[in-house]
């Protein structure tokens, strides 16, 4: 596959630290093949882009999108690239903010369900959010981006 032909995303990791250490805030992707998932199933918020559009500008604009909710601003923490198991090559940055789960309207997506079935549904881009310690987080988040929460814990030491 041609480096201009390769699936990108970009997405924004906050992080906040509390009297327990540092917390990262990722969400439970939604839809049917993950319901019942945990591990591997958790995301930093993020979406594809095309290669027209900066990745920090996809990275912001995909925050919006998946959690309904305007990027926070601060000092953005390059985190660099990791490439997942399917090939998709992800970009990220780290943003010192809080946030309330109970505030995020997640974007949806429509797919059909059951497969051959006919019928469109829709699902939420992410089902859940949640602030994770980052030992529980890496437990959890889809295990190339495992790397985003090490390059973060290097650079907050």
């Amino acid at each position: 596959m041609s480096a201009s032909r390769e699936k990108r995303s970009a997405g924004l990791l906050l992080f906040r630290r509390t009297d327990d250490g540092l917390e990262v805030l990722l969400g439970h992707m939604g839809g049917p093949f993950f319901a019942k998932r945990e591990a591997g199933a958790w995301t930093v918020p993020k979406g594809e882009y095309e290669p027209d559009e900066p990745a920090w500008d996809a990275a912001r604009r995909e925050f919006q999108e998946e959690l309904g909710l305007p990027p926070p601003d601060g000092k953005a923490v390059p985190l660099g690239e990791v490439r997942q198991t399917g090939g998709k090559i992800v970009t990220a940055w780290a943003i010192e903010a809080d946030l309330d789960p109970a505030t995020v309207v997640p974007g949806t997506f429509r797919m059909e369900w059951p497969p051959h079935s006919g019928r469109t549904r829709e699902f939420p881009e992410l089902d859940r959010v949640e602030w994770l310690a980052v030992a529980r987080a890496r437990e959890l988040v889809v295990k190339a981006q495992a790397a985003f929460l090490d390059r973060l814990a290097e650079h907050s030491v």
